[in-house]
């Protein structure tokens, strides 16, 4: 089977990829667009949005070329706020299962707004921004929810603090090896950033805010620039060397090898951190026994989980043959007994074979073990295998 743009590696079957068609009259776009046209992009759907999915080189060659250099993504459809006063961190750590005091200035977390039942009701990055009463906590949430979830911090904790959206930012990710030599030709600082840290920089005469993180598993950059300015600097970035375009099916291949959750698929409100592998985003001060234990929705069930262990828990599958995998496809165990569903799949370029995520009972998902998945009437022989598939290169420490 050959990595080509058709058949096993044409983006449109990743389930992941696709959310509900609407018309094209319906669809918003983001300050890119032009820019993604006038390059070539195959525009799809998705989250209400407009976006490009890939462009002439192809999923295969942007996905390569983020490995080895630097890619440019529009995730401008992201949902972007920002919220500020005295009790906004206490507020946070009402509805956040993650140590919200104990962030630094220019520190970035990944949490989750939690339901009742310990669901993911959305996964999300915060940053504080500024000390004491010039704190503001900056929250980046998934397109696809960015309306419910602005209305749900509004209505809990709206009265505490101040909950802005910021329809007015424009956000890109530059992500690869190289992203920091093409990033900091237009601002030396960037180099000084560390993996999970965020800083407000002016990059083309513009004020942005950059964080040193990104969902490749790669080194890279997110830069929340304003949206009038984005055209502008996406031009720019797109001028160095380093930088090739990049669209969504390349994004979701290079998080999948790198065993990143896409929430609807991965993780959804019927899944808790703790089934899905999350725990280390629980910090111990937040856990049964820390200092500020509990106190958010599903608290119980989570700390009850964490005590006992998971009945199911999220894997990774590597495929024994080449037949790609994709989400939706049923595992079962070597006696033909329903095991679970792949929540992610594809064949993946880095290494060159097909793998997967799926929720397996516990008993079923220890390293090494063989299931199988059910594909047009046959069985895939697929052994579970550590996660990400495709180790990290993120920046740990910052240049000296």
């Amino acid at each position: 089977m050959h990595f080509t743009d058709a058949g096993p590696f044409d983006p449109l079957p990743l389930g992941t990829l696709m959310s509900t068609p609407s018309p094209e009259s319906d669809l918003q776009t983001t300050p890119l667009h032009a820019l993604h046209l006038e390059l070539g992009a195959r525009m799809v759907p998705f989250a209400g949005y407009s976006m490009p999915v890939q462009y002439p080189a192809g999923l295969m060659a942007e996905h390569l070329h983020c490995r080895t250099s630097a890619a440019l993504f529009d995730v401008s459809h992201m949902g972007q706020l920002r919220l500020t006063g005295n009790e906004a961190v206490a507020a946070l750590e009402s509805l956040l299962p993650i140590d919200v005091i104990g962030m630094a200035d220019g520190q970035q977390r990944y949490g989750f707004l939690t339901n009742e039942h310990g669901g993911i009701l959305d996964d999300l990055m915060l940053t504080r921004n500024g000390r004491g009463e010039q704190t503001e906590w900056l929250m980046i949430v998934n397109a696809a929810n960015k309306a419910a979830d602005t209305a749900l911090l509004q209505s809990l904790i709206g009265q505490r603090c101040i909950v802005q959206p910021r329809p007015e930012l424009a956000l890109l990710a530059l992500q690869g090896p190289q992203a920091v030599t093409a990033l900091a030709r237009l601002n030396p600082a960037v180099a000084n950033l560390s993996f999970m840290t965020g800083a407000a920089l002016t990059l083309n005469d513009t004020p942005c805010f950059v964080t040193r993180s990104g969902y490749t598993g790669e080194d890279g950059f997110e830069i929340s620039v304003p949206a009038a300015e984005a055209e502008v600097l996406a031009r720019t970035l797109l001028g160095q060397p380093e930088v090739h375009p990049a669209g969504l099916g390349a994004r979701d291949t290079l998080r999948l090898e790198a065993g990143l959750c896409l929430h609807g698929n991965d993780i959804d409100e019927q899944t808790t951190p703790v089934e899905a592998g999350l725990l280390w985003a629980i910090q111990k001060v937040r856990r049964a026994g820390g200092a500020r234990a509990a106190g958010y929705p599903g608290a119980a069930v989570i700390d009850a989980q964490i005590a006992a262990g998971p009945a199911r828990r999220r894997v990774g599958l590597a495929g024994l043959e080449r037949a790609p995998v994709r989400p939706g496809t049923p595992i079962v165990s070597a006696d033909g007994a329903p095991l679970g569903i792949v929540t992610s799949g594809t064949l993946a370029p880095t290494v060159k074979q097909p793998i997967a995520i799926a929720y397996l009972p516990a008993a079923h998902a220890a390293l090494d073990h063989e299931v199988y998945a059910e594909v047009r009437g046959k069985r895939l022989p697929m052994r579970v295998t550590a996660l990400p598939f495709v180790p990290h290169r993120y920046a740990r420490t910052h240049a000296r």
